[in-house]
């Protein structure tokens, strides 16, 4: 047994909780053995990447002078520098992944892969593809330290010809990992694709270093390529450490692409049961503006043509997130329609009919709703809400909103009804119709949300007007300026708006 001293002991012991807590032992096993001190000292060390051979060696390590008796090393000391070097990559690997598991978007992630992957191989700029080898999507392509232009340059090359090509397309098995790809000397080598060559040359990179993004697990999502300005390649250590580094990351991105599939299959059921266009009635012009929650939710909107020339137009909010509350609002949507094509005249009726049906089959959720009875012709408007926000008319002699009834939700009450309101808009005002949502995703109270947006009515400009599209457009830039975001409690926002001539 040797005789450490208790001092390297204690950390020694340190190091491998250190080790077990991250994950990471086989770092142990993947270094090589401490040779002879002079071997570890040689005075012309081969040019790697990130490494710089002309810093000398430390003084405890330093190749003895001819005739002089080299010093006795302390007892450790070896063991002590090895054990330094190893928690010193496991507090970068630990730092990193922080950093990474803190992005939550697949762009912010990617970028973050690429900028951490460059520190750990010593490179400057870099590129990323992600293309799940599923094919079901998203396929992009990052870059870092290169303009659009330069990866668009990239692009031209065949993939056969390139590091990272040749891990997307070298392998027919969709299951199987493949390894790195170093190529340290780019412009050196004789077969070398002419195109790679001639864009190398313009991009002003000479060597590469490819890594798979690839797991068991995740299976194949991409590669990520770091370039180098000079012929160089990472050390042993270095390829170690990124490859680390790289496994962690493949796994973080396959969660984020797992949750943006899962946003896009919402937001595709959402758009879809809602109306694929608006009708065309004479005497009126509508648009309408709708954005899904990133976990959508229940808002939703409707136009649809009545009899004797009417138009029957509605909006409403469903309780709750999810496929759940998309299937309720499909539901609820679907009913209205039917009340209102039998007594749109009687919005009243309509929306106590939607409460008994909601009250019966999902006693456990509740809903707002608007529908309002319109005559072009006449611009004769009768509304009633359950729970709803007042809708707002917006003309060139008066911004008000109109004064609704109060009443609860859908599904509060045992028996719901309220008075309907009779409105009269004059040529060219536009009526719009929204939900709660855009006022929630100010941030503010709602009273201020109301005068916020009372305050982007007024300052529609007049030249937008006439289109009941540019008015909604600027009342939801104005709302939100920042956009909607992607922030997980984010709700839906729905505008709809009818101009009558």
């Amino acid at each position: 047994m040797l005789d450490i001293a208790p001092l390297v002991r204690v950390h020694v012991d340190a190091w491998i909780a250190a080790q077990n807590d991250m994950g990471v032992c086989d770092a142990i096993a993947r270094n090589a053995p401490v040779g002879k001190p002079t071997a570890v000292s040689a005075p012309h060390l081969p040019k790697v990447a990130g490494i710089d051979s002309a810093v000398p060696s430390p003084t405890h390590t330093a190749t003895p002078l001819p005739g002089v008796p080299a010093a006795p090393l302390p007892p450790g000391a070896l063991i002590q520098d090895r054990l330094a070097g190893w928690v010193s990559d496991l507090t970068t690997l630990h730092e990193l992944t922080e950093r990474l598991v803190r992005t939550g978007s697949l762009d912010d992630a990617l970028h973050e892969l690429l900028s951490a992957g460059a520190s750990l191989v010593g490179a400057r700029r870099g590129m990323a593809v992600l293309e799940p080898a599923d094919g079901l999507g998203p396929a992009t392509t990052v870059g870092f330290g290169l303009a659009h232009a330069d990866l668009g340059t990239i692009e031209t090359v065949p993939r056969s010809a390139t590091s990272f090509g040749r891990i997307l397309e070298g392998l027919p098995d969709p299951v199987a990992i493949p390894g790195p790809v170093a190529v340290p000397d780019l412009l050196g080598e004789a077969e070398l694709d002419p195109r790679h060559r001639e864009v190398a040359a313009r991009l002003g990179y000479a060597a590469s270093y490819a890594l798979p993004l690839a797991t068991e697990a995740a299976g194949r999502l991409g590669a990520v390529v770091w370039l180098y300005d000079e012929p160089a390649e990472p050390s042993e250590r270095r390829r170690h450490l990124v490859g680390l580094y790289g496994r962690y990351a493949t796994e973080h991105l396959a969660r984020l692409l797992e949750l943006e599939r899962a946003r896009v299959q919402v937001a595709t059921v959402a758009e879809e049961l809602l109306p694929s266009r608006l009708p065309r009635v004479p005497g009126v012009q509508l648009a309408a503006r709708h954005r899904t929650g990133p976990q959508g939710g229940g808002d939703w909107y409707d136009a649809l043509p009545l009899p004797e020339g009417a138009l029957g137009l509605a909006v409403g909010s469903v309780s709750g997130t999810g496929p759940s509350a998309l299937a309720a609002m499909g539901r609820l949507r679907a009913s209205l329609r039917a009340y209102a094509v039998m007594e749109g005249e009687d919005p009243v009726a309509v929306l106590s009919d939607l409460e008994l049906l909601l009250r019966l089959t999902e006693p456990a959720r509740s809903a707002t709703a608007l529908f309002a009875y319109c005559e072009p012709k006449q611009r004769k408007i009768v509304l009633a809400g359950a729970g709803h926000t007042p809708p707002l008319i917006i003309g060139d002699h008066r911004t008000e909103f109109v004064e609704t009834s109060l009443s609860a939700p859908l599904g509060m009450l045992a028996c719901w009804e309220a008075p309907s309101v009779e409105l009269v808009p004059a040529p060219g005002e536009t009526v719009l119709l929204y939900t709660d949502g855009l006022l929630r995703r100010t941030g503010d109270p709602i009273d201020r949300a109301f005068a916020r947006l009372h305050a982007a009515a007024v300052s529609v400009p007049k030249a937008d007007r006439t289109d009941p599209a540019a008015v909604a457009d600027h009342v939801l830039r104005t709302m939100l300026p920042d956009g909607l975001g992607d922030t997980a409690d984010g709700e839906d926002v729905v505008l709809l708006a009818a101009r009558f001539e």
